[in-house]
């Protein structure tokens, strides 16, 4: 395939992607105010378990199906091609329902005994034949892929995500007054609705080229096709490794579905008092935290590959450079997102969620110190994935949930923090997986960053930027109120944190070409004089 076309098909992915997790961060802000804490508490309980089960099948055996595809297909083999499909189409039918029949009929045993959330019980059957469907979709998505038509994929990804976040809220919404466990249960069949509608989308693409795919390999000899059993091997070879490491976060986010509420309970906290706050951290404030990834996310999936054109060339200075440029973007944005955060932590939180009390703020004031190393710990792993070392970020992460379990385990059982000891246990997973990455990858190229560049003058704008978000907000707040004062000082606060980083030179010329459209963007600041 021509490089202009596999960009095309990279961008078409990444466009998706980004639309697909701007749709589902915001989702939860309308099912908050819809369901409350309490609600998202119950379906913050079921869903780790599903996605959990998911990666399983929608991370591994669609690249699987992908590389096999391709390959068969450069070697002319188009039948060998569309058996390989066929052969997946089957294990992923099987495994869906399998695990849909095991986690409806395991669903009461889940609640009961796993998670300690008894009212989660409807969430978690609502979720079950969603893993069904989803396992089909994503055997059209490897082929399609496989074929370098990404074009499908993003489709259904889109329709998929629409199609969950609307019927979930309708649902969720419908069904409040029967009860929150019930609107809990109507937010989660939301997936259900999403892959059957993506699944429809696919198939009827497929069936459009389904003669076109078929008239390549009418004509090929049987021996061509490889058999049945060594397909299933390579599938295998492929998917399990990735399907590891595509676990590690579900896993991260079980550490607390299966802590938190056992924890808070022991402490003296009610069934219901321990479900709202971990609705709280885990619905609510988490939700935000997770918004900055939209942009990081594109960050690391631009990285890999002009990390890895200049590894493979042996190019070393270009490694360098655009391994500081994209810490210091990484920075950038991890930075301000998480001072801002924390200063207006309980005016945002009161905006988006004003029926819940004041330690959802509290909450949120804690866990804004994750943006940073979120942000961080992703452009890490984009690099060290481009230098073809896509294993060494899946350990480091493993590695940090194992310091969840810990810190969380013990924090939470305090009393004075309760829940916000989650919240400190995920700061410190992501932290220790990213300070890991950092070490890799200053290991492995040699790169030196700039302390004055990455942390002065970053450091200098980001508090200056703080200070006036605060002043801005308590000046605003007696005149006119949360919601606009809160709007105003962001937008106060961003204005005032751009112009201080062109000042400074925090932002240079290299970083804003890392960024989609940033080539643009600098001819403009360049005109107006606000970078040199």
């Amino acid at each position: 395939m021509k490089k202009d076309s596999f960009l095309k098909g990279a961008a078409i992915l990444a466009i998706a992607g980004v639309i697909t997790k701007i749709l589902g961060a915001f989702f939860r802000l309308p099912l908050g105010n819809v369901i409350g804490s309490e609600g998202l508490g119950y379906f913050q309980a079921g869903y780790p378990i599903y996605v959990l089960i998911l990666a399983f099948a929608s991370q591994g055996f669609p690249t699987a199906i992908s590389k096999l595809v391709s390959e068969k297909r450069a070697q002319g083999n188009a039948g060998g091609a569309h058996k390989v499909f066929r052969t997946s189409f089957y294990i992923l039918i099987s495994f869906g329902l399998i695990s849909s029949l095991s986690l409806f009929l395991g669903a009461r045993f889940l609640v009961d005994k796993v998670i300690a959330s008894p009212n989660a019980y409807y969430v978690m059957l609502a979720l079950a034949p969603a893993l069904f469907f989803v396992p089909i979709l994503a055997a059209f998505r490897g082929y399609f892929q496989g074929m370098k038509n990404m074009t499908p994929t993003a489709v259904s990804q889109v329709v998929e995500q629409i199609g969950r976040v609307v019927i979930g809220l309708a649902l969720a919404f419908f069904l409040v007054d029967r009860g929150i466990e019930f609107a809990a249960a109507g937010a989660a069949f939301g997936p259900l609705v999403g892959a059957v509608t993506g699944l429809i989308i696919i198939y009827l693409i497929y069936r459009g080229k389904r003669g076109e795919i078929l008239s390549q390999f009418e004509r090929l000899p049987d021996e061509s096709i490889e058999p049945t059993k060594g397909i299933i091997r390579d599938l295998l070879k492929i998917a399990i490794p990735i399907t590891l490491g595509s676990s590690v976060l579900p896993l991260l986010n079980m550490v607390d579905t299966m802590i938190v509420l056992r924890r808070l309970q022991a402490i003296g906290f009610t069934y219901e008092e321990a479900n709202s706050l971990f609705g709280q951290l885990t619905g609510m404030a988490a939700t935000l935290i997770n918004l900055p990834q939209v942009f990081t996310v594109g960050l690391a999936m631009s990285l890999v590959p002009v990390i890895s054109e200049a590894s493979a060339k042996g190019d070393l200075e270009s490694v360098q450079s655009d391994a500081k440029s994209a810490f210091r973007v990484a920075s950038l944005i991890g930075f301000p997102a998480a001072v801002g955060l924390g200063v207006l932590s309980g005016p945002i939180m009161q905006m988006l969620f004003p029926k819940e009390p004041a330690s959802l703020g509290e909450i949120m004031l804690v866990l804004s110190a994750a943006v940073l190393f979120l942000t961080q710990l992703q452009t890490m792993t984009g690099i060290l994935q481009g230098l073809g070392k896509p294993f060494v970020p899946v350990r480091n992460l493993m590695i940090g949930a194992v310091v969840k379990f810990v810190v969380t385990y013990t924090l939470t059982g305090i009393p004075v923090l309760n829940v916000k000891g989650a919240a400190i246990g995920t700061i410190a997973a992501y932290f220790v997986a990213a300070a890991l990455n950092f070490i890799e990858v200053k290991r492995a190229t040699g790169t030196q960053f700039d302390i004055v560049q990455f942390g002065i003058k970053l450091l200098a704008s980001v508090t200056a930027m703080g200070l006036v978000v605060l002043l801005s907000y308590r000046l605003l707040y007696p005149v006119l109120g949360n919601s606009i004062s809160t709007l105003t000082s962001i937008g106060v606060g961003a204005a005032i944190y751009g112009i201080l980083l062109l000042m400074t030179g925090a932002l240079t010329q290299e970083d804003l070409d890392l960024l989609p459209g940033g080539n643009k963007l600098s001819k403009i600041l360049k005109k107006v004089r606000l970078m040199r």
